[in-house]
């Protein structure tokens, strides 16, 4: 259950993410988008999978979500900085 509770907790993050980039990055929000729905994908669609298979070689590809949960914060700030918004 903490397994499920953690990718819904997430998803819903950076669901909201997604709707806000367009508002403060204009310039960067298809890159960032793409970004975030790819670490929704790999991250909590990891962590589904795994929580309703029990599989634990399915947690291996979480990383890779959290990754790109990361590049696509961090690609938001820096073109906030840049002031490309």
């Amino acid at each position: 259950m903490g397994v499920w509770e953690k990718a819904v907790f997430y998803h819903f993050v950076h669901a909201l993410g997604l709707l806000v980039t367009p508002l403060l990055a204009k310039s960067a929000a298809n890159i960032v988008g793409m970004l975030l729905f790819a670490g929704i994908l790999l991250f909590s669609g990891s962590l589904y999978a795994l929580a309703l298979t029990g599989v634990r070689t399915l947690g291996a590809v979480t990383p890779l979500g959290g990754l790109a949960f990361i590049a696509g914060w961090l690609w938001l700030a820096f073109d906030l900085y840049r002031g490309k918004a």
